[in-house]
């Protein structure tokens, strides 16, 4: 059975992208290429809050992911957040939030797409799950906040 490990960060730099680079490091998914997938969970994946990823394989390969993302320049604060509901024998789906928003408004809206996917499926849901991560940037700085479902490890590119 594979393993999808949801994991989160933050970070501030002086660009914007540097700033996602420090968010996805401290997630420890920097060293990865991410493959952007819609946000179905497969029916024999599980699911694990890790926070931060453990060893997925070597830098530079693959991985593939659903992904909440947000940057902003300061003063400012963002926020990401990723949440999931399943059924309980069989798939189940994320949604992700990024705004420039506090994490409780960011985890309300998560929850909403939730009941929103959960209404278009015709399968049995059991519970959710949310995970947000908000950081604030100063004047003349970039922050990023990220929070990633990992699907399982990494493969090579070439």
């Amino acid at each position: 059975m594979a393993t999808i490990r949801v994991v989160w960060g933050t970070g501030t730099a002086p660009t914007a992208m540097a700033a996602y680079d420090a968010a996805l490091a401290d997630a420890n998914v920097h060293n990865y290429n991410l493959v952007a997938v819609s946000s179905v969970i497969p029916a024999d994946a599980d699911v694990e809050a890790v926070g931060t990823a453990p060893d997925l394989g070597p830098a530079g390969e693959r991985l593939t992911v659903v992904e909440a993302h947000a940057n902003a320049a300061g003063p400012r604060h963002v926020s990401a957040g990723l949440g999931w509901s399943r059924d309980p024998d069989g798939p189940g789906l994320f949604y992700e939030v990024a705004d420039e928003t506090d994490p409780d408004d960011v985890a309300t809206r998560v929850r909403a797409g939730l009941d929103a996917g959960r209404e278009l499926r015709d399968w049995e849901f059991d519970g959710e799950r949310v995970e947000t991560a908000t950081v604030r940037a100063d004047a003349g700085e970039y922050a990023a906040a990220v929070v990633v479902a990992c699907y399982g490890d990494s493969d090579p590119i070439l």
